[in-house]
């Protein structure tokens, strides 16, 4: 009778490990569909908890990028003051500073830039969010980049500087 127990609570157990990743998946859905909702109490709820702010998806994205990136200010507030990482880089290198300014949203982008991150920190093609705001044409962002510090003269590997792009001068990569 106690090997029967002991191997049904073996296979329970192997079970519960088994399932143990889809409820990990499902936590972690939640909360970057929260991020992306910019459903504030759910976050909270997440936080609480003290689950892990800086926790990336299979892109590499947090919760802060995904906030940053649809405009949810107030969550992005939320996850800032809860110790979340402004300075973490999804698989191609970009931040949230870099996301919101790509989209647009300059009030959390002024708001990035009170964070204590680099502000020439380079993706994966060697781009800055300077470089971003001059593509973008976000020029009054860059009056805010350089009083932080970054370099408006600073290149991409094809030569491009936040100040060409943002005169519109485009350099493309060459082709060999």
């Amino acid at each position: 009778m106690h090997i029967f127990i002991s191997l049904t609570l073996l296979l329970a157990s192997g079970i519960c490990i088994a399932e143990e990743p889809d409820v990990q998946t499902q936590l972690q859905n939640h909360y970057f569909d929260a991020a992306r909702r910019g459903d504030v109490a759910m976050l909270d709820t997440f936080i609480a908890s003290h689950y892990g702010l800086d926790t990336q998806d299979n892109k590499g994205y947090t919760a802060l990028i995904l906030a940053a990136y649809n405009g949810q200010g107030e969550a992005v507030e939320h996850l800032l003051k809860a110790g979340a990482n402004a300075c973490v880089q999804d698989q191609r290198g970009n931040t949230a500073l870099m996301g919101a300014i790509f989209k647009g949203e300059l009030k959390i982008a002024r708001r990035l830039l009170a964070t204590d991150c680099n502000p020439d920190q380079r993706n994966g093609a060697g781009q800055t969010a300077a470089m971003y705001a001059g593509l973008f044409k976000r020029v009054e962002l860059l009056n805010d980049l350089s009083g932080k510090g970054a370099d408006l003269n600073a290149e991409d590997a094809s030569g491009n500087s936040a100040a060409r792009l943002a005169n519109g001068e485009i350099r493309m990569p060459v082709s060999r």
